[in-house]
């Protein structure tokens, strides 16, 4: 579509799945919207549209009785305030409730136990339940009838409406059995009150655990940042906002400084926390060129580093971003809750009619009728089904955000715990991604000087390599005259008037001692190696081997995988006998490897596998693993990749390590157990509470108590998630 915007909106007024449902359907009705999805949880909605504005689709959110407030920076503060405004409202009425209707519950048990004493009969007279009920039912019970009448309004009765067909149904009665002529000894003020007290009560401990469930995202936006120390022009420091803050603008940071933005290292030495993004505890050596993340802390040294991204351009921030966007995504499996949820309430209004009319037909006890039907409509409310999902979902992105996880939503989350094939690439997913030297053997030791001199002054790839390996040993480059690249075979070049050379077999092959090493450069060769012999004009007097080393945890990990159940496969443009070579140090057997494959031919190995009927999983870190990426069942980018991979892939490992990928899978896997218990319980306690309370075996207070503790069971069930320690397995 053109100039399609994706916007996100803070909805406030929802009660339960029925509610999410309404909104959803209603801004999908809405003209210029593709597609719109609404979280009960995260209490947002999501909307892709054009040839529409965000003030017009507010407005069409209010006309069914909801709110909405668009979720950006200038808005964020007014929707703090809301929910905290919202919170103590809620705090306020439910103690009003509590203190009114602790009374008539008291004086109700005791009567039951056979107390006799004026204060008892004092609380049962009507007179007195009528003024301690009647703020209840009809101040802090008003929210219900608002919202069921939006609900009748627009055709979509909701969780209010059941609550307040029930409790003015037992309200009504009490009033016509104490005022009207009806038996003045059959009162249910107090259920009444009482039910929408628990109700009400539940819908307060629904809340503040709903704000636990966001707490990873609360923890990230903590990391940013408020202010900067930024080198002026003039060489001078001062403190300024982060907003200010520009892109090549030079930054100090202090020992025990928070890194305010991302950027590269241009003077200092220090170690750095970056465990808040990444997990991982031990402190990460910086130097010159290094580069560093805004979140993470300095912890050593000072540092002046040139800024690369700031705000939303972050990895911190576009962590965040990604951990909510998955928070407001769906899972497939909630699609059975929402279907469910769509016909629900009106079944359970049908239900308690006919409850109602069977009852009193039967028993011809009218009163004991409707208070059956009462406790049907009470105990059936679906919030503990639009819950099941959304909370799982947000404690797992959480959970894995926390460890260096980053995953796209709920329908990442269920196909990740499906997999069963994982195709690898090796570059920078198997091996390390940059060429350094792995084996060594010369003449003599000044030698390594005239190698590492040789390769500063080329431009060949594998050069750096080499240079790298001799700051290591601390040797000094020295002065190279004459220097000549040989196209095809190598360089060559003068020190201290001798000429030397650094190539291949053909270019040595009449030096001599060349036969000397050509049983390591075979070797070598075989195991994937770049191999290049050193010499003076008569004699070969070393060798070299270059490659790209395999991770020290590729091994270990790619051994869990395969003992959980996964076939492991290996993507790579080496040749056949190089590859198989690097499969077999990493226990990736023949088969399963895939040699010689070029980058657009990547993406047709997965579908290869695909076809075969295996749900499978692409790891890659570059840009040409992004057509495989997107086209994999589910994509899995290694942090230390390109942007362009991260962003096509599902899930990110910020770590670049292997061993994060069963990490992944045993988060999904417990996700998804943890909702499927939500969805159990949650049609457990509807199928088994209805009969009961129509065949009066449960009075509307327990009713009423029974459905608002659902609600906080399943949301403590997913919290409980939190608990789940991503381990190393074997």
């Amino acid at each position: 579509m053109n100039n399609e915007q994706v916007a996100t909106f803070v909805i406030t007024g929802m009660t339960c799945a029925n509610c999410s449902a309404r909104v959803e359907k209603e801004l999908k009705a809405q003209p210029g919207v593709a597609q719109a999805t609404v979280n009960l949880a995260t209490e947002k909605a999501t909307v892709q549209f054009n040839e529409t504005t965000a003030e017009a689709l507010i407005k069409s959110v209010e006309n069914i009785g909801y709110g909405a407030i668009l979720d950006d920076e200038a808005h964020r503060q007014q929707v703090a305030e809301k929910k905290q405004a919202r919170i103590q409202k809620m705090r306020r009425d439910l103690m009003i409730s509590v203190v009114l209707v602790a009374p008539l519950m008291v004086a109700m048990i005791a009567m039951i136990l056979g107390v006799d004493a004026s204060w008892v009969h004092f609380f049962h007279r009507p007179i007195v339940q009528l003024i301690l009920v009647a703020p209840i039912q009809f101040g802090v019970g008003l929210r219900f009838y608002k919202g069921a009448y939006h609900a009748l309004k627009t055709k979509a009765p909701n969780m209010d409406v059941l609550v307040s067909l029930g409790t003015t149904a037992a309200f009504i009665l009490s009033f016509y059995n104490g005022f009207l002529g009806g038996d003045p000894h059959e009162l249910y003020f107090e259920s009444s009150g009482m039910i929408i007290a628990l109700i009400l009560l539940g819908k307060y401990l629904e809340t503040t655990a709903k704000n636990k469930t966001s707490s990873a995202i609360k923890q990230l936006m903590q990391l940013q940042a408020k202010t900067a120390r930024v080198v002026n022009e003039d060489g001078s420091q001062s403190e300024v906002a982060i907003a200010s803050v520009r892109q090549g603008m030079q930054v100090i940071i202090r020992p025990g400084e928070q890194i305010p933005v991302d950027g590269i290292v241009l003077s200092g030495k220090t170690t750095v926390d970056e465990s808040m993004l990444t997990g991982e505890s031990m402190p990460v050596a910086k130097t010159s060129s290094s580069t560093v993340f805004g979140g993470t802390v300095n912890n050593t040294g000072q540092l002046v580093i040139k800024t690369l991204k700031v705000g939303d351009e972050t990895v911190l921030a576009r962590i965040i971003r990604m951990v909510e966007d998955a928070q407001g995504q769906k899972a497939p499996i909630q699609q059975i809750a929402d279907k469910i949820s769509a016909v629900f309430v009106p079944s359970v209004l049908a239900i308690a009619m006919v409850t109602l009319i069977v009852t009193g037909l039967v028993s011809g006890n009218w009163q004991e009728a409707l208070i059956h039907s009462v406790a049907v409509l009470v105990i059936a409310c679906p919030c503990a089904l639009g819950l099941a999902t959304p909370t799982a979902i947000m404690v797992g992105t959480g959970l894995g955000a926390k460890n260096g996880i980053l995953i796209k939503g709920g329908a990442v989350l269920e196909q990740a715990a499906q997999l069963n094939a994982i195709v690898l690439d090796k570059t920078g997913t198997i091996t390390k991604g940059k060429p350094t030297v792995t084996n060594l053997q010369l003449a003599t030791a000044d030698l390594l000087t005239v190698l590492v001199s040789l390769e500063a002054a080329s431009e060949h790839p594998l050069a750096g390599a080499i240079v790298d390996y001799g700051i290591e040993k601390n040797i000094q480059a020295v002065k190279v005259d004459h220097f000549e690249a040989l196209p095809g075979l190598g360089i060559a070049g003068q020190i201290n008037g001798k000429t030397y050379f650094v190539g291949n077999a053909k270019l040595m092959a009449e030096k001599e001692d060349c036969d000397n090493y050509l049983s390591k450069l075979n070797q070598w060769s075989k195991e994937g190696k770049t191999v290049m012999l050193v010499s003076d004009e008569t004699n070969v007097l070393g060798i070299v081997a270059v490659a790209d080393e395999i991770k020290a945890t590729s091994k270990a990990a790619i051994a869990t995988l395969q003992n959980h159940g996964i076939a492991v496969y290996m993507l790579t443009g080496d040749n056949k006998a190089s590859a198989e070579y690097i499969g077999s140090q990493v226990g990736i057997s023949v088969t399963n490897v895939f040699a010689e494959v070029m980058p657009d031919e990547k993406s047709a190995k997965v579908a290869e596998l695909q076809a075969k009927g295996a749900l499978v999983g692409m790891v890659g870190d570059g840009i040409n693993d992004a057509p495989a990426l997107a086209l994999a069942d589910v994509g899995i980018a290694m942090g230390s990749g390109t942007d362009i991979a991260m962003e096509t892939a599902d899930v990110t490992l910020i770590h670049s390590d292997l061993t994060y990928l069963d990490q992944m899978l045993q988060l999904s896997k417990a996700t998804i157990k943890k909702i499927k218990q939500n969805l159990f319980w949650a049609f457990v306690y509807n199928t088994i509470g209805i009969p009961f309370a129509a065949l009066g075996f449960l009075n509307p207070i327990i009713a009423g108590g029974a459905m608002a503790f659902s609600s906080v069971s399943v949301l403590l069930n997913s919290l409980s998630l939190n608990r789940l320690k991503l381990e190393k397995r074997e």
